[in-house]
């Protein structure tokens, strides 16, 4: 059989953490057995979809490097066939037009909560047979009444639903519209999906999609159904929470192998394993290991992963995605240091991708004033003498490498009889403005001459005005 998975979600707003893992699930199962991958929009709830949403998922799905074999899919563009279906059930006696106002159904669910029974339809119109006339009417199915449907779940095990517990589903709007449980039902059909991988809030539609399926004569798809994501206090994640969208931690500096490593994690588990490449997920990834309770999303432990990841891998990798971040910040990378340079000399000290664009800065732009405290700190009177030597003594330099330059400071701090940070600390707020950078030696390399002399020359002018 040939393993053909799908994403489906619905264009009323951005790509959240949990469709994103269920979409890395999905792709994951399809790239482990040689499968397919499809992308299908479910945008028949017209009034809610919008262009901007759909252009959010695949900004996501591009961003975050799941690449689909075959869609996007749009259901709008399948009405007819979703049409055809509806009255292929109407014709095998299957579906029925139903006539009861939404007066009579708000006045049945009254009833019904009243003697405490579960609110659902009573099947008033279930035996009516063809349209009456030009009666506006939904179009419902004809929900078996006996027996029960059993979910074979790959995640949790069986799950059986007794078909009574399900009442007879509308289909069609009355404006002749179909409603999601048809559509998937059908779309699943016709691209012969072979496994459904989705949210357990969906384990209320699937025995109803199931009867469906069976009355369509298809084969059913197997069904796993992934726990929710809870936010740090136990309720389910939601924007109230923070950061959601996936495409808001691209914007907090996230690389995007970090947050699907953890996702991956965020309810699977192989082992003590915590660290996986693309590859380790692909070959280790399996439906049986993931939970069957939900998981708490923690943005620490991200933090975490996101860190070992910007440390760990190629940097030439990580400055693809930092050159978007240095763009934010209006700076053209191409007017300093290379960005895979300013990786490995960031990549200790910062967590994110926006912190090490922050202090890269004025590697590229020079910057207005210097930061109070450590200018107070540090340009004392007598530093000004320690920065003019300093600035002789880099001009005579021919060939400009870091080594060379941190002799200089070493023999000038001997020769002055001063401690290092007596020196190398001026140098420093002279050419980064703080007292925070990457390593003196690694830092004059990479301004390189002509800034360094510049940016002292400036410091030592400021400290005689300030003296």
């Amino acid at each position: 059989m040939s393993i053909k998975t799908r994403f489906a979600p619905s264009p009323t707003g951005y790509l959240h953490v949990g469709g994103a893992r269920t979409a890395l699930f999905s792709w994951l199962y399809a790239r482990k057995h040689g499968g397919k991958f499809i992308l299908r929009i479910e945008d028949t709830d017209l009034e809610r979809s919008t262009q901007e949403s759909v252009d959010a998922i695949l900004e996501g799905m591009t961003w975050l490097g799941l690449e689909y074999d075959e869609g996007p899919f749009y259901q709008t563009h399948h009405f007819d066939r979703y049409k055809e279906i509806i009255q292929q059930l109407l014709d095998q006696g299957d579906a029925y037009y139903c006539y009861c106002s939404k007066e009579e159904l708000e006045q049945l669910r009254t009833e019904q909560m009243a003697n405490k029974e579960k609110p659902r339809y009573n099947g008033k119109c279930r035996d009516i047979v063809g349209p009456k006339g030009d009666r506006e009417a939904v179009i419902r199915f004809k929900n078996p009444v006996d027996g029960a449907v059993t979910i074979p779940d790959l995640i949790k095990g069986d799950i059986v639903v007794a078909n009574k517990e399900l009442d007879d589903l509308i289909i069609a709007r009355g404006d002749g519209t179909p409603t999601y449980n048809l559509t998937v039902v059908v779309d699943d059909m016709d691209m012969k999906v072979t496994h459904v991988i989705r949210g357990d809030d969906h384990i209320n539609n699937t025995p109803r999609q199931m009867n469906i399926l069976k009355a369509l004569g298809a084969e059913l798809p197997k069904y796993a159904h992934l726990p929710m994501i809870l936010g740090p206090d136990g309720a389910r994640l939601s924007k109230r929470h923070g950061a959601v969208s996936v495409m808001q931690f691209r914007d907090d500096g996230y690389l995007p192998d970090a947050l699907l490593n953890y996702l991956v994690r965020l309810g699977w588990s192989h082992g003590d394993q915590e660290i996986f490449t693309i590859d380790e997920m692909v070959e280790h990834f399996d439906l049986e290991n993931v939970n069957v309770s939900a998981s708490a999303f923690n943005t620490e432990k991200l933090l975490w992963l996101n860190h070992q990841y910007i440390m760990n891998s190629d940097p030439a990798h990580v400055a693809r995605h930092l050159s978007w971040h240095m763009g934010e910040l209006g700076i053209d990378p191409t007017e300093g240091p290379s960005l895979i340079d300013m990786v490995k000399a960031q990549r200790e000290r910062c967590k994110t991708l926006v912190e090490i664009a922050a202090a890269s800065v004025y590697f590229y732009k020079d910057f207005d004033a210097y930061d109070e405290k450590a200018a107070k700190k540090n340009f004392t009177p007598g530093s000004d003498e320690v920065l003019a030597r300093l600035h002789d003594e880099f001009a005579a330099v021919t060939e400009w490498n870091g080594e060379a330059l941190h002799q200089i400071v070493l023999n000038l701090a001997e020769t002055m009889a001063l401690g290092l940070g007596k020196v190398a600390q001026p140098l420093r707020v002279a050419v980064c403005g703080s007292a925070v950078s990457p390593a003196i030696d690694i830092t004059l390399s990479l301004l390189g001459k002509e800034k360094t002399l510049a940016r002292i020359q400036r410091a030592i002018n400021h400290i005689k005005n300030l003296n």
